[in-house]
C-alpha cells in the first residue's frame, strides 16, 4: 500500500480537514491499544501510514493558518512584526 498523497489532503475543506485529523488520531490510538493488548493482527506498517497521514494533515492545517495570518496582516494597518521588534530594540538601547 502506497503512502497517501498530500494533494488529496489539500483538496479537503477546513471542516473535513479537522474531521480527518480527529479520525487519524483515533486510528493511531486504536492501533497503539491493539498493540499493547497484543490484539494487533495486521502489520506494523499501519503505524507508519497513519503517522504520515497525520503529518500531512497537520502540515496543510498550519499552511492554511499561516496564509490566513498573512492575509489579515496585509489588510491591517499594523506594522509588521520585524519593524515592531526593531523599535523595541532601539527603545531598549535608549535606556
Amino acid at each position: 500500500m502506497a503512502l497517501p498523497k498530500i494533494q488529496d489532503v489539500r483538496d479537503l475543506d477546513n471542516q473535513a480537514l479537522d474531521q480527518a485529523i480527529a479520525d487519524t488520531r483515533r486510528k493511531l490510538f486504536d492501533l497503539r491499544f491493539q498493540q499493547a493488548t497484543r490484539q494487533l493482527q495486521t502489520g506494523l506498517h499501519q503505524f507508519k501510514h497513519e503517522r504520515h497521514r497525520l503529518a500531512q494533515l497537520m502540515t496543510v492545517l498550519r499552511e492554511r493558518q499561516l496564509a490566513e495570518e498573512a492575509s489579515t496582516m496585509a489588510k491591517s494597518d499594523a506594522p509588521p512584526a520585524a519593524a515592531a521588534a526593531s523599535s523595541a530594540v532601539s527603545a531598549a538601547e535608549e535606556e
